[in-house]
């Protein structure tokens, strides 16, 4: 049928009938994963006529990527985003307006990272890029004042620099003459880096005179010693200017020997001439968070935890009255059983726009600051930022499973318009995929919620993809993800199958914390059942033909599985899981989730070795694909070395893959496609029906 539609597509184009080709849709392919267009930032001008955004672009050939900016006029919203960049392969990116309708952005065009701006006419028109800054240390980020008169800058410098850069970094354990790193306190490694002691994210705040900064700024952190924003993935949302600019407030955890094993992040505020910094949630030793002022400087909102040392603790958002004291703050969404991700006031100040994980979705809520009601303004799929308009409507980023993400518009009647379509030529030429949800009696008789995705139109027999998320305190939920996608996947010809065990978010914080010290517990009864109601809901997934799939805690399960489940997959693929706990609790550098997790440090531990996938070995028989980055601090390639040597030696088929430039995720656009090239023949060599079993099912 496809040649037919070729063969009939030439000879239109040949005999002039049509000017272009018939797009016939495709199986969405690694490559296409890869190469898609990544909408980042967006900010909104002061009039509300344009949105600004930057998108991540990739070369099909070499896979090199770069971010260029798009302006979107909002008042007409049926044309199509234009591309402002100047010079993308020098990636402009992060783009946010002034009070005075100027845009300012980052961009290494200078060869460093550093501050830019340009005008933007009424017709949408750029005007000649300005360099804002020249400073000796990259640019990470930035954060203009709600007048437009100053701005924060923040970056990598040494703690004892007093400006934005100094000759040297400040790193202690590099003294030299020879090239050891030396420590005498944790942390020593984090995420993907080895740690510099003596070098943080500082925060510096400028004035802004003829729209670039002036003079040297002035550091923020008084006496502190800590990353702000915080690390690996601390951002703008950690820091908030006080209206009238005398101030600003921003995240930090104390970089001390007690760090690795806190999560005790506390809200800071910073006179702009950084003469004065106070501790504002002082008395609570869990994570405060997300600060964000309503524009007449009279309230605070912000989101705290309440039980220190835990990561997935659930975040209520607090309100605190200018002049008040701390033990006066209102817990806003004390009584409603979602954390919540971000915050944002409405432009009247009476109103919060949050978002908040929710049975597979991740939508956004407004709440009544007077009454507390909360509210649900979005449907299916993932919201990942809001900007709240005059008018009362919602500008908004979303994903799903379908689709990365675009940027929408909710009207105050609640109609909602998608205004951009950056992957459009290229999504209409990749076949859709069905997406099923069902639910099932879990462990203990609770509700647990799962997803099939396979083909759309797909006939006979499928295979099934058996994904289980990471976290473990996370879902596979309505969302795209560049690295674990389920449509792509699916694309394979399977029917991917996806549960949320306890421990997923999105279900009540009880759900979530019932994963602790239960690590092959309740989790695996979910799996097995999820397995089987999954049979039930879709008589098409083939139940003797299936591969499980899993990273980081998927990992882990995929290990506890071959020797707690051994029977039931032809194959497991096992991304950077872990296998072996004792290694895992000595060697991780976030101490905090691993002694939460299971109860302390390893020695401590009343059953330490209850749910160690290591002592089950002698029961492994699925043949496995291990695969890891080397830069993986979090879960050390080790982890994935030995249950490699242990498959390896007992003659079970087993194949390893290790990238060297790559952390707990595989990032780089050659790397996924090579990764995925992997799973997919992995899976096919252990799932596909050879040609007499194909005779016999005909």
């Amino acid at each position: 049928m496809t040649k037919f539609f070729k063969t009939l597509t030439a000879a239109l184009l040949a005999t002039g009938a049509i000017c272009s080709p018939i797009a016939v849709a495709k199986p969405m392919t690694a490559e296409d994963l890869a190469t898609l267009k990544r909408m980042g930032s967006v900010a909104v001008s002061p009039d509300e006529k344009w949105a600004a955004f930057d998108v991540t672009e990739t070369k099909s050939e070499s896979y090199e990527r770069s971010s260029a900016l798009y302006l979107l006029a909002l008042d007409k919203p049926d044309e199509a985003p234009v591309r402002i960049a100047d010079q993308p392969e020098k990636g402009e990116h992060s783009p946010a307006f002034a009070a005075d309708g100027r845009l300012y952005y980052l961009s290494d065009a200078s060869g460093s990272q550093q501050l830019w701006q340009t005008d933007i006419s009424a017709t949408g028109k750029r005007g000649e890029p300005v360099q804002a800054s020249d400073l000796k240390a990259d640019v990470a980020g930035f954060k203009l004042s709600p007048t437009g008169g100053k701005i924060a800058l923040w970056g990598d410098i040494a703690r004892d620099c007093p400006t934005f850069g100094c000759e040297t970094d400040g790193n202690r354990a590099e003294p030299g003459p020879g090239t050891g790193r030396e420590y005498d306190a944790l942390f020593v490694r984090h995420w993907s880096s080895w740690e510099t002691p003596g070098n943080y994210s500082r925060i510096f705040a400028f004035d802004l005179k003829n729209r670039k900064i002036a003079g040297d700024g002035a550091a923020l952190d008084g006496d502190l010693v800590g990353d702000s924003p915080s690390k690996p993935f601390g951002g703008g949302e950690e820091i908030a200017w006080v209206p009238g600019e005398e101030g600003l407030f921003f995240t930090l955890r104390k970089a001390d020997r007690n760090e690795p094993r806190s999560t005790n992040l506390d809200l800071y505020g910073a006179k702009a001439d950084g003469t004065e910094t106070v501790n504002y949630t002082d008395s609570n030793e869990a994570t405060d968070t997300l600060p964000a002022f309503s524009s007449d400087g009279e309230w605070l909102a912000w989101a705290a935890m309440e039980r220190p040392g835990y990561e997935s603790d659930r975040l209520v958002v607090k309100l605190r009255q200018k002049g008040s004291d701390e033990d006066a703050a209102i817990a806003l969404t004390e009584e409603w059983d979602r954390s919540v991700g971000s915050i944002v006031w409405t432009p009247d100040d009476q109103s919060l726009i949050v978002t908040a994980q929710d049975v597979l979705d991740h939508p956004a809520y407004v709440i009544n600051i007077a009454t507390g009601k909360i509210t649900r303004l979005t449907d299916s799929g993932n919201v990942t930022a809001t900007i709240p308009l005059q008018d009362g409507s919602l500008l908004f980023t979303m994903n799903s499973l379908q689709a990365p993400t675009d940027l929408y518009r909710r009207s105050p009647d609640g109609t909602i318009t998608q205004l951009t379509n950056i992957n459009g030529r290229e999504l209409a030429a990749i076949d859709k995929v069905d997406i099923q949800r069902f639910d099932f009696a879990g462990a203990g008789g609770d509700t647990v919620w799962g997803q099939i995705i396979k083909p759309a139109g797909a006939t006979g027999k499928l295979p099934m993809a058996f994904l289980v998320h990471g976290g473990p305190q996370g879902s596979f939920g309505n969302s795209w993800s560049t690295r674990w996608n389920p449509k792509v996947m699916a694309a394979q010809g399977y029917a991917v199958v996806t549960v949320d065990f306890h421990g997923s978010t999105g279900y009540g914080q009880e759900f979530t914390d019932s994963i602790n010290q239960d690590w092959g517990g309740k989790p695996l009864e979910d799996l097995k059942l999820g397995y089987e109601a999954a049979l039930k809901v879709d008589g098409q997934i083939d139940g003797e033909r299936s591969c499980a799939l899993g990273a980081s805690y998927g990992g882990y399960m995929m290990n506890w599985i071959a020797g707690n489940w051994p029977d039931r997959f032809d194959c497991i693929i096992n991304h950077a899981g872990v296998f072996d706990l004792r290694a895992m609790a000595l060697s991780t550098e976030e101490l905090w989730f691993d002694q939460w997790d299971h109860g302390g440090p390893w020695w401590s531990r009343p059953n330490a070795e209850k749910w160690n996938p290591v002592n089950h070995v002698t029961k492994w028989k699925t043949p496995t694909l291990f695969i890891h980055g080397e830069k993986d601090f979090r879960i050390p390639y080790t982890q994935s070395l030995m249950p490699f040597t242990v498959t390896q030696e007992m003659q079970i088929p087993s194949k390893l893959l290790i990238f060297p430039d790559e952390n707990h995720w595989i990032l780089k656009g050659k790397n996924s496609v090579q990764w995925h090239r992997n799973v997919f023949d992995w899976m096919t060599r252990w799932t596909a029906v050879d040609e007499g079993q194909a005779n016999e099912a005909e």
